[in-house]
């Protein structure tokens, strides 16, 4: 474990004058068993654990997302907005790279409502409306992509009969952890008629293939660096390719460079709003990416530990907390 010590001449002092933080000391486990670490939580060797993980979800989580009953003398429930976005990322930096039609028929093709119901037990939004988090001023202001299998089917067929195409077949990487959405779009997908492949593949590997533009679709997700709805744009500016920044997709349009760049320059928020507003449409239009939720922070705690709060970034503020 890492045990950090409070610092004895911190500066701090509360609101009656007493000294910050409470704890005299935080230990931290380093579990790399998620089941091992929910026992733990249980038995009351650890005070709190962070993210709704497949392994417990079910057992901890109501399908409505409220805490399970049984557990409510012992633990409580801390969730807020999250500002991250989970997505699909599908590269476009190689001349066969998935046409548009089909990128756009895959974000028609599965129903995120239920997606987000039966396998975040609604801890969870879907993300209807673009890459912008829900939390963040912009959200909201793009029309994203609703469930319209039949729309999807249409954009199929008008390709192949428009290039004399077979459909291409789907490669979606991912790590184990996401697994179970995968496999949902999977089955989805295959309903409007692709055939879609899923590789498993450790955190790292998938980090470095998807940095080297070596997956034609990828699981990913994006956690705000600053909470400014800029962050989420910068993934698709032309400069950012990997591996010198975000842009693991590749995606090049002229018009949104030059709105971002006009975006980085303008100090006035009503005219950076409008320029993210635009800039999300043209990424929606254009489909480099599949936004398939905007998550919650979830903290499950004891009960005998107070003051620890959330914030939509889940940093870990511990200057208060007290524990009995």
């Amino acid at each position: 474990k890492l045990v950090l010590r409070k610092n004895p001449l911190y500066f701090e002092k509360d609101a009656q004058g007493h000294q910050l933080p409470y704890l005299e000391a935080v230990a931290i486990t380093f579990l790399p068993d998620k089941q091992a670490e929910f026992l733990q939580l249980l038995q009351g060797n650890i005070d709190f654990i962070s993210g709704l993980d497949t392994t417990y979800k079910d057992e901890l989580i109501t399908p409505n997302g409220e805490l399970n009953p049984k557990y409510q003398t012992k633990l409580k429930l801390i969730k807020s907005p999250y500002l991250n976005t989970e997505y699909l990322g599908i590269f476009l930096g190689r001349t066969q790279a998935i046409p548009k039609p089909i990128r756009q028929a895959i974000n028609y093709g599965f129903d995120r409502q239920k997606m987000v119901r039966y396998l975040r037990n609604q801890l969870a939004y879907p993300a209807h409306a673009g890459m912008i988090p829900k939390g963040l001023p912009g959200h909201g202001t793009t029309n994203g992509y609703s469930y319209q299998p039949e729309k999807a089917k249409r954009l199929l067929k008008t390709y192949v009969e428009e290039t004399g195409q077979a459909l291409p077949k789907i490669h979606i990487g991912t790590n184990g952890q996401y697994l179970d959405l995968c496999e949902f779009i999977q089955r989805e997908l295959e309903k409007i008629g692709l055939e879609v492949d899923i590789d498993v593949m450790p955190p790292a590997t998938l980090r470095q293939l998807k940095s080297s533009g070596e997956l034609d679709v990828f699981r990913a997700s994006w956690i705000a660096d600053y909470p400014d709805a800029e962050n989420y744009l910068s993934l698709f500016y032309s400069a950012n390719f990997t591996p010198n920044g975000p842009n693991y997709t590749h995606f090049k349009n002229t018009r949104f460079d030059s709105l971002y760049k006009l975006s980085k320059q303008n100090t006035s928020l009503k005219t950076r709003l409008m320029l993210y507003q635009k800039m999300d449409s043209i990424v929606m239009e254009e489909s480099p990416v599949v936004p398939l939720y905007y998550d919650i922070a979830v903290r499950f705690v004891r009960k005998n530990v107070e003051g620890l709060g959330i914030n939509p970034q889940n940093f870990l503020v511990l200057k208060t907390v007290r524990k009995e």
